[in-house]
C-alpha cells in the first residue's frame, strides 16, 4: 500500500501492475470517462517528436503513449520501458504493439547511454517510484541536450468546493470498480493508486523537482479538476 517504503514498495507496485494488466486499459477509461487518451495525446504533443526521432517511454505498461506517440510521428523509434512485463506482454499483442522495442527496465537504474532520446515520457510513473530524484537524473542522463521530459501523473485534490467529492470519488468509487471490472485483487490495486495519489506531490512541488534536477523551461497543465497533471522540460543545450 501507499506507506510501504523502499524495495517493499517497488516489490509491491511490480506485482500490483501485473495483477491488474490485462483489465488496466479498461479501467484507465471508466476512470477518467475517457479523458486518458486525450491527457497521453497532450503528452506526445508536448515531447515536441521530431521525424525519425527516438522517444523513450518509461513505465510504459501497455504501450499506450508509445503507440500515441507512433500515430503523431510514424518514422520515430520508440522505446517502451517498464519492470512490470505482464504489462508489457498486453501491449505487445495491441496494434502497433510490434513497432515499440519492449525493455525490462528499472526507472532508476536505466539501460540506456548518456544522450540517446530526443524524449523521455512517461505516465504514472514518478508517484511510484521509491526515489524521484534519481529517477529525474537518469532521464535528464539518457535525454540527448535540448531534449524534452514530459511527465503525466495524477496530482491530490486541490483546495476547492470539488475537493470532498473528488476525495469521496477517490476512497471509495474507483476501488469498487476496481473489484468489479478487475476481480478480488483489484479492489487492493485501486486503493493504493488513488492513495497514493492523495499522497503525492503538488504541481508546484514536482515541477521545483525537475528543475533541481536539472530541467530548464518547465511547465505544467493540469486536468481533471486538478487532479492530473502533465510536466516538461528541456535539458540545457550544450554551450
Amino acid at each position: 500500500m501507499a506507506h510501504l517504503q523502499g524495495s517493499a514498495r517497488a516489490a509491491y507496485v511490480r506485482d500490483m501492475f501485473g495483477r491488474i494488466a490485462k483489465r488496466y486499459n479498461l479501467m484507465n477509461r471508466l476512470m477518467t470517462g475517457g479523458q486518458d487518451l486525450r491527457w497521453r495525446r497532450f503528452v506526445v504533443r508536448q515531447a515536441n517528436l521530431p521525424p525519425n526521432g527516438k522517444l523513450l517511454d518509461l513505465a510504459t505498461g501497455t504501450g499506450d503513449i508509445a503507440f500515441e506517440a507512433l500515430k503523431a510521428v510514424p518514422t520515430a523509434h520508440v522505446f517502451g520501458a517498464d519492470f512490470a512485463e505482464p504489462m508489457m506482454r498486453v501491449g505487445q499483442r495491441l496494434p502497433l504493439g510490434e513497432r515499440v522495442r519492449w525493455t525490462s527496465a528499472d526507472a532508476l537504474h536505466l539501460p540506456f547511454p548518456d544522450n540517446t532520446f530526443d524524449a523521455v515520457t512517461s505516465g504514472y510513473l514518478v508517484r511510484n517510484v521509491i526515489d524521484i530524484p534519481r529517477t529525474l537524473a537518469e532521464q535528464l542522463r539518457v535525454l540527448k541536450p535540448g531534449g524534452r521530459i514530459v511527465v503525466l501523473d495524477s496530482s491530490p485534490p486541490p483546495p476547492t468546493p470539488l475537493r470532498p467529492f473528488i476525495t469521496i470519488y477517490l476512497r471509495y468509487v474507483i476501488p469498487l470498480l476496481g473489484r468489479l471490472v478487475v476481480g478480488p485483487g483489484g479492489a487492493d490495486a485501486y486503493q493504493y493508486l488513488p492513495s497514493s495519489t492523495q499522497a503525492f506531490k503538488t504541481p508546484d512541488e514536482l515541477a521545483a523537482l525537475l528543475q533541481a534536477a536539472g530541467f530548464q523551461n518547465v511547465r505544467y497543465q493540469t486536468f481533471m479538476f486538478g487532479t492530473m497533471a502533465v510536466h516538461w522540460g528541456e535539458k540545457p543545450p550544450i554551450r
